[in-house]
């Protein structure tokens, strides 16, 4: 909702009119940081998901409300210059691996079950849960 409310609010502030709106390099940043985020969030879900139901709760939804607080700073960042949202970008990234080494410890650890009997799903959530707190060094 924040990221819609920034585009309206700079779109309204564009004197052209119509669909095209050539040379506002603010409105363009906006809509392009928009996109990016929106392109992104269905994969974010995704492995939130499978994370939260394969692996452990408590560290994917540590790691997704990370994910959120860095998509945020991601966009602020977009509105300045491009490289101020690198740094968002390259966290989002490391948050989005940490989910999806999350799912697959989870699925490893149900093929293990299945094939051998041998049970890590304690292993897996002792290091989940050691691990997340890293998430916070940018």
């Amino acid at each position: 909702a924040f990221f819609a409310s920034k585009v309206e609010h700079e779109s309204k502030q564009c004197s052209s009119k119509g669909f095209q709106r050539l040379g506002s390099s603010a409105f363009d940043r906006v809509y392009t940081a928009n996109q990016n985020c929106g392109h992104a969030y269905p994969t974010f879900l995704a492995v939130l998901w499978c994370a939260g139901l394969l692996c452990s709760q408590a560290p994917a939804a540590f790691a997704g409300l990370m994910y959120l607080l860095v998509r945020q700073k991601y966009f602020v960042g977009y509105l300045g210059e491009r490289t101020q949202s690198t740094p968002g970008h390259l966290f989002g990234k490391r948050i989005i691996l940490f989910l999806f080494l999350m799912s697959v410890a989870g699925i490893l650890n149900y093929y293990l079950i299945f094939f051998f009997g041998s049970d890590f799903e304690m292993h897996i959530k002792t290091i989940t849960g050691a691990i997340s707190p890293l998430l916070l060094i940018p």
